[in-house]
């Protein structure tokens, strides 16, 4: 991929204005308050600026990555040599038709809007993902969900930027959903294997008893309090559950690596698959500690854990 020479800077400065930042420390942009520069991080202000933004990037071939908020990312203390585009502000928007519940959110809006978005309409079915940190087109990216249920399940449609600037609309039955991850291939038409830019999610919800989600809503936010760290920075689950009859933070539970830390790195002592920083972590005591999971369990159980959170860097 092409560097980011002195025209590409004039570019992206003509397109973005002031919302482009140069060697750009990413910890000031993930959960985790870890990693090194990106060459360039943009905020394109609406959809538009968006659309031109990536067209041009294509055809300057200048390497980019789309984030929403940076919960399910670790950059490493090198940093991101290349563009990093946020989607915050450009797609921020929730909205309800009057009558199917079919809600329309794009994909910068937090999850977490999402879900009160729903609460207040008297809209069942995105209860499940109450407390999931990131946005919605991550959560539909990864298929974002707990043991009640995954961004799939009420999942609608998808409208998506082709890498030449095309808008385009794939209805649910041609998306294919797994565990943690949305497949693009050949059952998304005319999309190849390189994932498309999300732009916004269509969700069938169904209307129910306004008393009787908020209820549901306050058991499930309480049941999370009490069992995960969320006082301290961190990317939320670490690891992918495996095909196992254990979860991930029952396995590093009972390998006995609750608490132990690298740096200022540490493995919770109250949820074993979050990984937190500390105190003043750097992206190297994480990836050490994610090592040593890894190597640990693979001992113990003679089972291989992925991460679930995306690392990126040089």
């Amino acid at each position: 991929m092409t560097v980011i020479d002195e025209d590409a800077k004039k570019w992206l400065q003509n397109l973005l204005e002031d919302s482009v930042y140069f060697n750009e420390p990413m910890s000031r942009h993930t959960s985790f308050h870890v990693g090194g520069p990106a060459d360039a991080f943009a905020i394109p202000k609406n959809l538009g600026v968006l659309i031109e933004l990536v067209r041009g990037l294509g055809q300057r071939e200048l390497k980019f990555l789309i984030i929403g908020h940076g919960t399910n990312l670790l950059v490493k203390d090198t940093g991101f040599r290349g563009v990093i585009v946020l989607l915050k502000k450009a797609l921020d928007q929730i909205m309800v038709d009057s009558g199917d519940g079919i809600v329309t959110a794009m994909a910068g809006a937090p999850l977490s809007r999402l879900c009160r978005f729903a609460l207040k309409n008297g809209l069942a079915g995105m209860n499940f993902a109450l407390g999931i940190p990131g946005t919605v087109g991550g959560g539909i990216a990864t298929n974002a969900g707990t043991r009640l249920g995954n961004i799939g399940d009420v999942l609608n449609q998808v409208t998506v930027i082709l890498p030449d600037g095309e808008i385009k609309n794939i209805t649910r039955e041609k998306l294919g959903f797994s565990y943690r991850q949305l497949l693009w291939g050949n059952n998304s038409e005319g999309i190849a294997n390189s994932a498309p830019i999300i732009v916004s999610g269509y969700f069938s919800l169904t209307r129910d008893d306004p008393e009787k989600i908020r209820k549901e809503a306050r058991e499930i936010v309480t049941w999370r309090k009490k069992r995960q760290p969320s006082w301290l920075p961190s990317a939320g689950c670490f690891f992918k559950n495996p095909a196992s009859e254990k979860t991930a933070g029952q396995l590093i539970d009972l390998a006995g690596l609750k608490g132990k830390s690298s740096g200022g790195a540490e493995i919770s002592a109250k949820h074993a698959n979050f990984i937190i920083n500390r105190n003043n972590a750097s992206a190297a005591d994480i990836l050490a500690l994610m090592k040593m999971i890894q190597e640990t369990i693979w001992k113990k159980f003679n089972i291989v854990l992925e991460p679930e959170v995306r690392i990126i860097g040089d």
